[in-house]
């Protein structure tokens, strides 16, 4: 599949999530300019709060699952070792068997920790299709951009926009490298005409910097005068304490800007310290190899967060330093939360909503366990034992030596060839009795 046909895939699945969330961002920046402040980085902010509190039962649910899953730990890895090295078609199959019983006794299944973040995930890409083209779905900002468009291509309306009319912008854009290829296609305007060309104008102007601005400028010299005077308030509304967030911060060298990544990379750092620390102890087991692939994750995810934000532009950094910031506040309260959940309580209702969909498909009803989580303390009062013989009889090998050495050792000083010819003499000794 190529590009161009993904791209259409994507924006038929994600198209109407956009459209939704768009209506959000347009909303928002109204409001903020109802009070006189015209700023694309503030309703990115305000953008990303209200996105974040939409989908905060959605993060409890992933993260109810999350900490139910590390309860569940012991007994699937103990299924995991009772089945180590076997791969005959038999073995599998108990093996399945038994680890799906674990997961009805718990009220939860294979892939429900899963849905969560499936159903999570087209929202994550509509949103960053939203914030990479903010013109697109908030009016008061396209209306600069596009009385721009007419400008450069001599027309009043967007309707008489025919094809080839943006030929000279996209030249413009091939002569000073603006990228035309990301989240949504823009480079391709083959048979495109009407609006649906004046919007990919639009999304084309959205990636010029401030110097950029000033080239167009010279290279439409009709159009100059009306460049000038919307390119000021375009600039106006994409600056964010004097970063301009059109601009990612690799392209634009040494400055302030290198702050928003290295502020995304350390924020979702912290984040994923504080989702690791709500999880129980045998989630950050060395032994358990999940556990560990999620504390490499924890390193590398903010590694490439960093680098992300060095090559997007600086509008894309802002979203994710403030989603990772109110992601930790989201975090505290829900830490807060689950330290105060029965984790009886939540199997046991579990189970019951698991029974509801068996009574529906004619199932006989699971059993309630009213103490599920007895299961993994027994798994640790043995593993306490265990420990507990092999403690013991470390201790009586060690006595053993201590004894045998004291024997043999008796009136000659330790370690001398006294000592030494006595401990053959005393092993005689012994044995021939």
């Amino acid at each position: 599949m190529d590009y161009l046909v993904l791209t259409k895939v994507q924006g038929a699945f994600m198209g109407p999530i956009s459209q939704v969330l768009g209506w959000i961002m347009n909303g928002l920046f109204q409001f903020t300019s109802a009070f006189g402040v015209m700023n694309i980085g503030l309703s990115i902010i305000l953008f990303t709060l209200v996105v974040k509190i939409l989908m905060f039962p959605m993060t409890i649910k992933q993260q109810k699952s999350s900490k139910l899953m590390a309860v569940m730990q012991p007994e699937l890895q103990a299924i995991q070792n009772k089945y180590k090295g076997k791969k005959d078609n038999d073995s599998m199959m108990k093996m399945n068997v038994e680890t799906k019983a674990v997961y009805e006794k718990y009220g939860t299944s294979m892939t429900g920790g899963c849905l969560q973040l499936v159903i999570q995930l087209p929202i994550m890409l509509a949103l960053y299709r939203v914030i990479y083209s903010i013109p697109a779905y908030v009016t008061q900002v396209k209306e600069y951009f596009m009385q721009v468009v007419y400008a450069i291509t001599g027309t009043a309306s967007a309707e008489a926009l025919g094809e080839g009319a943006a030929a000279n912008l996209m030249q413009f854009a091939t002569d000073h490298n603006i990228t035309l290829t990301g989240i949504n296609a823009i480079g391709d305007l083959t048979g495109v005409t009407g609006e649906t060309l004046a919007n990919k104008m639009v999304d084309i102007l959205y990636k010029l910097n401030p110097a950029q601005w000033v080239e167009l400028g010279k290279a439409f010299p009709g159009a100059a005068d009306v460049i000038a005077s919307n390119s000021v308030a375009i600039e106006r509304m994409n600056s964010f304490f004097g970063i301009n967030l059109a601009t990612n911060p690799w392209e634009a060298g040494f400055s302030a800007a290198w702050i928003i990544p290295v502020l995304a990379g350390l924020s979702q750092w912290y984040s994923s310290r504080l989702m690791m620390s709500n999880q129980p102890k045998s989630q950050n087991d060395d032994n358990n190899m999940s556990a560990q692939m999620m504390k490499q994750m924890n390193v590398v995810m903010p590694l490439m967060s960093v680098w992300f934000c060095f090559t997007f532009p600086t509008a894309i950094g802002i979203y994710w330093v403030a989603s990772s910031v109110f992601m930790i506040l989201q975090q505290l309260v829900v830490n807060a939360y689950l330290n105060r959940v029965d984790m009886d309580e939540l199997i046991r209702r579990n189970v019951e909503k698991a029974n509801k969909k068996r009574e529906k498909k004619g199932l006989p009803p699971q059993k309630i366990n009213q103490n599920a989580t007895a299961s993994l303390k027994s798994i640790q009062a043995a593993a306490e034992r265990e420990q507990s013989l092999r403690e013991q009889k470390m201790e009586r090998t060690k006595k053993q030596v201590e004894e045998s050495s004291r024997y043999y050792n008796a009136d000659a000083k330790p370690g001398s060839l006294a000592a030494k010819a006595n401990m053959v003499a005393k092993y005689n000794e012994k044995h021939n009795k």
